[in-house]
């Protein structure tokens, strides 16, 4: 299976996020013709999981923060074609509104600066109807993760960020939890 070879290319907790993330992606049983939106490519894993389920995924980071290789991984389970990188800045999106069926942030609302900018843009690129996803380290995964790097920032739970708009489920797990959130009307906050 190639989520195994995926996380034989992994670091432990990126591997064990792996199961997290694909168990969820499996949960939501997009359409497969979903438009994809993966912010923050880090090392891949979220933009790989989605490709390994059938999704095409544009994925990206603030230009210049090319920061982990996450094509060497693609690469290795084969996915390469069904991702597509382009430098972009959550507080600043370039797309149009309503383009994307689904957005996935996995491990990244807490390194935003200005989070209400960048929950604005993210719903206003997302089509009513349209599925919203903040993956987010618990207390014991910033633990973990500092151990690795020390100056990791603070857990952060979305819904402080949300008041207006509540989560459709919150899928809980020792290390990290997934903040599901429809966007339900046109207007955007």
């Amino acid at each position: 299976m190639k989520l195994e070879k995926l996380k034989e290319n992994l670091e432990e907790r990126f591997g064990r996020d792996a199961d997290f993330l694909n168990l969820l992606v499996e949960k939501l049983d997009l359409p497969e013709d979903s438009r994809v939106l993966d912010v923050g490519t880090g090392r891949g894993i979220m933009a790989i999981i989605l490709a390994l389920n059938g999704y095409k995924v544009i994925t990206g980071e603030p230009e210049g923060t090319y920061w982990a290789d996450w094509k060497s991984s693609a690469k290795k389970v084969g996915v390469e074609d069904m991702i597509e990188f382009k430098p972009l800045n959550a507080e600043s999106l370039t797309f149009r509104d309503g383009e994307f069926d689904a957005i996935f942030l996995y491990t990244t609302f807490h390194h935003i600066s200005d989070k209400e900018r960048a929950l604005s843009e993210l719903l206003r690129v997302l089509k009513t109807k349209g599925l919203l996803a903040i993956i987010e380290l618990t207390d014991e995964g910033v633990e973990v993760v500092r151990k690795t790097y020390p100056g990791h920032p603070d857990a952060v739970d979305p819904r402080d960020f949300m008041e207006h708009l509540k989560p459709i489920e919150v899928v809980e797990s020792k290390y990290l939890n997934a903040y599901i959130y429809i966007r339900i009307s046109k207007s955007v906050c």
